[in-house]
Formats: structure tokens, sequence, C-alpha cells
């Protein structure tokens, strides 16, 4: 049994931390100063230069901070009902809830400080669940069994590793999990060589633990037992555009590489998906036939690949196989909107599927038992949503998200893709959601870039956001500049090492292509981004000066040389086969001369940065560094800073607070 629910994101794999910030999120009222009528920032917050935030934009803005949608996480092997993550009323963070059937009240199984988002039943008969939480936005996960009567919760893991569940065993309830050694480098430790160990326990008996192999390096992702309890199938990330299937024998933690094959020197993706249950094939995910990832099928005798998804020109990126290993359901990334597609598992032919809700889908997943199926729907007018294709072939709702009653979603507009060319002739795309049309004129825009940079803007509900652009009339431009995953394998690399900045000129060209449009303003530009997406909102800051308004960085890299000296050790080698490796001479000299630390003096507009102090992707000192270095110039600069977040903020009355900051900084720079 596959336990891709348990799956954290891998931080080489991380999106834009932006999304994380301003999405999820808590507490009661914010603390205020009442003779002067302001918010006060929370004893976990450090800012600095932001002037005092007026209750009276708190008031007008505070209803958009409260949507609250549902993930799915897992079925229960034996009932029909599921785990699902979510944010309760006055909660701080999102959490961990049993739904019992359709529509059922969620009943909340976890209350921590910090988010709780994956997690497993035990697979036979679901007598517990395993689920992984770090503190304080470290991401050091740990992994817990918890007592779903009871609500006891027992750790299972050793503090100084992080932790990533594997699979379960299908003859008895064992965890397969991967462990990594944690070295705190932005506090000054460091490891030249980390590697991987894997893990066998009983939770029911954390001190069974054996362990099953040692593997080099880092980047040993994910995995699917087969049937027979023989072999996990787990995949060796070494970039964005190289990984390889391998097997680890169960008996003796022998490892054999499956994909590329051996004395192949193909370079090309290897993921794997799931185990066929007659153990004669395993799916996996390659973009070897092509530009774009597809679903193929492995026969395990033969030695042979079959393409599953060839027909479709856009990535795949996550399937559900049923219990009985009769239907595919996969998702298929169209243009930034997540699209279901069912297969016949046996044929490999594509079958008919109901029409869906409106939204991206995402997270299929079949009950192993009963076959239902599972999907999440989001949408640019209600967060996620729950819903299950019966045995009568109709989508059913299990849950219902919550959308304040002051706001009326269905008058949001829709999102669509705009597209224009960048300075060297390569095609460029971008999310754009307009502002209702009583806003006349020329409308401010706010350009929000994602991170990754692997990573992807796409449709979806955007929280808060959405007050920009309903209440504010502010126009919103996601754009997918070169680098982006969605548009294949070649264009995905094209900001590699020293194209680094052609990903900043795809900026200047879509700044270009405001300057067209009759109904955006190019004098009222700001930019925003987080993680990579930071990096891209100093680097337009450096280049662009003249042509903002200002900029917003979170969690953003202001020097590679010194983020890929402090980034957790576990990271250093997956990123510097993005950014360039910076132990050798040429390669150090351009990534200093493209940071923007090196270039504080070109940043002549009004900034922001944001960070957590915990954040082990992007250290703290990469903000410390820029917000200094930028005001011995004299340009405005306002700090915010959560002791207990780590990279974006997480925790509802943080991410509240830095809504309100960029809404006090907007109202300065762009709606001035």
């Amino acid at each position: 049994m596959t336990m891709h629910p348990l799956r954290p994101i891998h931080p080489a794999l991380a999106a834009s931390a932006l999304g994380l910030s301003l999405l999820l999120a808590a507490c009661a009222g914010p603390a205020t100063s009442p003779a002067a009528g302001t918010l006060l920032p929370n004893e976990n917050l450090h800012v600095e230069g932001l002037p005092p935030i007026p209750m009276a934009l708190v008031a007008r803005a505070d209803r958009y901070t409260d949507f609250r949608g549902h993930g799915f996480v897992d079925w229960h092997p034996t009932r029909p009902e599921m785990l699902v993550s979510h944010r309760q009323a006055g909660g701080s963070t999102a959490q961990l809830f049993r739904v019992a059937g359709p529509l059922a009240a969620p009943e909340a199984l976890t209350d921590f400080a910090d988010p709780v988002t994956s997690a497993s039943y035990e697979p036979r008969d679901g007598r517990y669940i395993v689920f992984a939480r770090s503190s304080g936005g470290n991401e050091a996960h740990q992994l817990y069994r918890l007592d779903p009567a009871t609500r006891s919760t027992t750790l299972l893991t050793h503090p100084d590793e992080r932790h990533e569940a594997l699979a379960w065993l299908r003859g008895r309830s064992e965890l397969i999990y991967s462990a990594v050694p944690l070295d705190r480098t932005a506090a000054g430790g460091t490891r030249a060589d980390p590697g991987t160990t894997l893990w066998i326990v009983d939770p029911l008996r954390p001190e069974s633990r054996r362990k099953l192999a040692e593997l080099p390096g880092t980047g040993w992702l994910g995995g699917d037992v087969s049937r027979d309890d023989r072999q996990l199938a787990i995949t060796r990330y070494r970039s964005v555009n190289e990984s390889e299937v391998w097997l680890i024998d169960l008996a003796n933690g022998t490892p054999t590489q499956l994909l590329p094959a051996a004395g192949e020197t193909l370079k090309a993706t290897h993921k794997p998906v799931a185990f066929q249950p007659d153990g004669r094939g395993l799916f996996v995910f390659s973009d070897r036939a092509g530009e774009f990832v597809e679903l193929m099928r492995y026969d395990l005798d033969q030695r042979t690949l079959q393409r599953v998804t060839g027909h479709i020109p856009w990535d795949v990126g996550a399937v559900g196989l049923s219990g009985d290993g009769h239907r595919l359901a996969v998702q298929v990334n169209v243009d930034g909107r997540q699209e279901l597609r069912l297969f016949d598992a046996r044929t490999l032919a594509e079958q008919p599927l109901p029409a869906l809700p409106p939204g991206s889908a995402g997270q299929p997943s079949f009950h192993p038992r009963l076959g239902t199926l599972a999907i999440t729907i989001d949408s640019s007018r209600e967060p996620g949503r729950i819903r299950a294709l019966d045995a009568d072939g109709r989508w059913q709702a299990w849950t219902q998200a919550y959308i304040p009653a002051a706001v009326d979603t269905r008058a949001f507009p829709d999102q669509g893709i705009v597209r224009w060319t960048s300075f060297d002739g390569l095609a460029m795309s971008a999310i754009l959601t307009p502002p209702p049309a009583r806003f006349t004129g020329r409308r401010p825009v706010v350009v929000r870039v994602h991170g990754g940079p692997e990573s992807q803007a796409t449709m979806g509900f955007l929280g808060r956001w959405s007050y920009l652009v309903n209440e504010l009339g502010i126009a919103m431009i996601e754009p997918n500049v070169r680098g982006s995953a969605g548009y294949g394998k070649t264009f995905l690399t094209l900001d590699n090492g020293m194209k680094r900045e052609d990903s900043v000129k795809d900026l200047g060209s879509l700044f270009d292509w405001i300057a067209t449009q009759p109904g955006l303003d190019p004098s009222r530009v700001l930019v925003v981004g987080g993680s990579y997406g930071g990096y891209m909102s100093l680097a337009a800051s450096v280049h662009y000066a003249d042509r903002i308004a200002g900029a917003i960085d979170v969690v953003g890299i202001s020097s590679f040389t010194t983020f890929l000296a402090n980034t957790e050790s576990y990271r250093r080698d997956l990123r510097r086969v993005e950014y360039g490796d910076e132990r050798e001479p040429a390669m150090r000299e351009f990534l200093d001369r493209i940071s923007p630390l090196n270039n504080a003096q070109r940043i002549t507009r009004p900034l922001f940065v944001v960070q957590g102090r915990n954040d082990p992707r992007v250290p703290w000192t990469e903000a410390e560094q820029i917000v200094k270095k930028v005001r011995e110039n004299g340009t405005p600069v306002w700090y915010l800073r959560a002791e207990n977040e780590g990279h974006g903020f997480r925790r509802k009355e943080n991410a509240d607070f830095q809504f309100y900051a960029m809404l006090r900084f907007m109202e300065q720079t762009l709606l001035k």
C-alpha cells in the first residue's frame, strides 16, 4: 500500500512559500493599541520600519482572512470514512480531522501549534494513525503514532533527524521510513556528505525499529511496496530533470537501480508510482519519451516500458490506483489547470469519467477496499472541497468549504491565461485574475512570482489575495517564466546555471506587455514573490527599479553563494544542480555578480522583506543581510520576521499580520 498521503514535500521540489503563508493559517482577534487604534504585532513577530497599521484597515479586510477549505489525507482502510486536513474556526493552523461520511461534521483528531497535514491510517484495520509534524517551521519532520480514541500520541523517530514515511508493508502493519541527519547550518552546523537511512518499525512498538539500508545522498523519496512485501520501489532524485527508480530488497536491504537501466546514458526523470497487484508491472512517471512527464507501465519480467499517457501533451502529476488494480485516476496539468483522467489499469485504455465540478482536481485516491474515488476540487470561487465518485457514477460532496457570510465568492472573476513573447522570442504565459468590471480605467498590477524555481503558477482559489482583486481593483498576474514546470523539460532548464538572469528578463518582457494593455497601468506595478520568487522580486528591484512601484520579498534568496553555504546540508547538492556549484571559481564569480545583495545600490524602490526565523531552506540571514544593505543606501525597507515560523508563515495570527502589513505597504506604494 503506497503511503503518498504522508509524504511531505521535498525541499528541492517545494513551491512558493508565499502561497502557504497567505492561504494557510489564527487566533481570536488581533492585538490592538486602544489609544492609537492600531494593530500590534504578537510576541513572536519582530518588526522594523513598518508604520502603524490602522484598525480601520483590519476591519475592511479581515473577512478575507477566514476562508477554510479541506484537503484529502487518507481513506480509512475498512470503513467509508476519511482523514482530512482543515483549520477549524478560531484555530491557528491546519490539523487532522475525521469525516465519518458525506458532509458529516469533521471531528478534530489533533490540536497542535504547528500544522499537521500529512498522515496515514494503519493499513489493515485502521487501529491508529501515523502523522508527520515539525516544530516552528523548521521542517525537521518527526513521525508520531496517534490513537484516534484517546488522542494520545507517541513519538516514533529521533529529533536530530528529518523523516519521511515511505510506505507500509502489506502483510503486517510495519512502516518504512527514511531518516536524514540535521545540521542546522544557519546556526553553524555543516555536513559534507549527508546520507539517508531506511528503517522499518512497528509503530505499536517503536523500540522494534530495525535498519533496512544505508543509501548515499539525500534525494531518496516516496515509494511503494510490492504486494508480496519483497521489494520497495523508491525514487533517487538528482535534479528536477534527472531522477532514478531503485528497488530495495526488503529481506536484506540491497538496492538495485531499475530505471534508467544499467548502461543507459539517458538523462530523464523516473519516479515509481505503484506496483500492479500481480507483481508483474510497476507504474512510473517519466519524461524520457518526450518533453512531458508521462505515466508509463514498466514490465518487470520483460524489462520494457509502455506509455500510458503519451497522447496527452501535458505533465501528469498524481495518480491513484484502485485496490483491485483495475482503475487508474490520473491528474493532468493542462496549462496551469489540473484535470482528471480515468484509465483501465489492465488494458491502459482511457475511460469516460463523469463531469467534474468546476475547478482544478487534485489528490486522486481510491478507497483500498470500497473502490470509491476521492478528489479535492479547488476553484477561483471556492477553496478546497472534497468530492467522491460513488457506485452510481455521481460526484458526492464529502466536505463543504467555509466562506465568511460577508464575502460573495460567486462574484469572483474567472481566471485566464495571457501570453506574450520574451526578449529572445520565447513564448511566455501567465495567469491573469482581472478585477471586477466596476473598476474602470487602467488598473494597478501585482505581479506574483512563484517559487521553486521548478514550480508553476496554477489556477485556483486566491484566499486573502482576493481582497486585492475584488475590493481594491488590482489586477493579479502570476507569470510562468522560463524554468517553470508544466511546459516541458526543455523550458524547465532554460534558467539553469549561467542562464539565471534570462528568467529576470522574462519579467522585463512582461512589464513591456503590461504597458500595451489598455486596462493595466504600467506606472503602478508591484512585484511580490516567495522563496525563489523572493529572489525574483529582488532581481526585479535591481534591474527594473524605474518600472515598478516597489517589491515584497518573502523568504527570498539575496545572495546565491551565502544561500548555498547556509541552506541545510541535505538540500545543498540538489540546489547546486539548479543554481550552479559555487565551489567552481567561474560559477562563484557569476553568482556573486548577479546576486541582489551585491547590487543593492540599484534597489531604489520601497522594499518589504518577510522572513521566518527557523527557515531551513532560505536561512533568515538572507533577509537580514539584504535589509541592512539596502537601508545603507537610503531606500525605505520594511522588515517582518516571525520567531516561530520557517519557509513562509503558516500560523493564522502571523499570516494575518503579514497580510495587513502588505496592504499598508501597497497603500503607500501601489495605490497612491
